[in-house]
């Protein structure tokens, strides 16, 4: 008898320990699924977008630098309080929607891969599909090979969404046309960029001669010409 309760008890305690152990990993996979929010303190390339976006339209007056500081977060409560929503300061699922934005979530969806590059990728292939389609995809990759000596390179900042809103950096960055979805051949191009492949043979500016009226530029020393774009040192 006594036996055959203590086999019971051990069974109903395995029983409850299983079910605590799929709780806590739905649980888990469940937070993994929340869409990102942005508050004070978040720092990053989703920042940097934030930053950019409310300092075109007039609601932000500081550096952008993907830090989500006090300044940010006042800049955010003037947009939130302009478009009637809940003025909070943090930048969830509504807000983002009326900043014309998309958050990912959490945890890169539970599937074990590394967000933050993941999101270097995307925010590269944003600007490379900004500032480059309809080139070569060898032409949007050498624009992704740009981007990544900048970063390696000391006169500029040091991280990819640094470069990108870098002030003036950017045609596509000051227009607008970055933050559109960037398409299949644009992602492709930006992961061979960060993979190391660099068509423009190690330059660090490129234009378009038949659009560009910086004089400066043109004394820069052209090492490749891909498509309608120079590559430059």
């Amino acid at each position: 008898m006594k036996k055959q309760r203590f086999i019971i008890i051990t069974i109903l305690l395995l029983l409850l320990f299983i079910s605590l152990s799929f709780f806590g990993y739905f649980e888990n996979a469940y937070k993994d699924l929340e869409a990102l929010v942005l508050k004070w303190g978040s720092r990053g390339d989703h920042v940097f977008v934030v930053q950019d976006k409310l300092k075109r339209w007039g609601f932000y007056n500081g550096n952008i630098d993907g830090i989500y500081g006090t300044n940010t977060m006042n800049s955010v409560i003037k947009f939130q309080q302009k478009h009637g929503l809940t003025a909070d300061g943090i930048v969830g699922d509504q807000t983002a929607k009326a900043l014309g934005m998309t958050l990912p979530a959490q945890g890169g969806g539970g599937g074990g891969g590394d967000s933050s590059r993941d999101n270097e990728a995307y925010t590269l292939a944003q600007c490379i599909h900004g500032e480059a389609r309809g080139e070569p995809y060898i032409g949007q990759v050498a624009v992704g090979g740009v981007i990544m000596n900048r970063v390696r390179d000391p006169k500029f900042p040091n991280t990819i969404a640094g470069v990108i809103f870098q002030p003036g950096a950017f045609t596509a960055v000051d227009d607008g046309q970055m933050f559109q979805p960037p398409g299949e051949t644009a992602t492709k191009a930006a992961q061979d960029a960060l993979n190391g492949w660099d068509p423009s043979g190690g330059a660090i500016y490129y234009y378009n001669p038949a659009k560009t009226t910086n004089k400066w530029i043109w004394s820069r020393p052209v090492i490749k010409i891909i498509g309608k774009h120079h590559f430059a040192k």
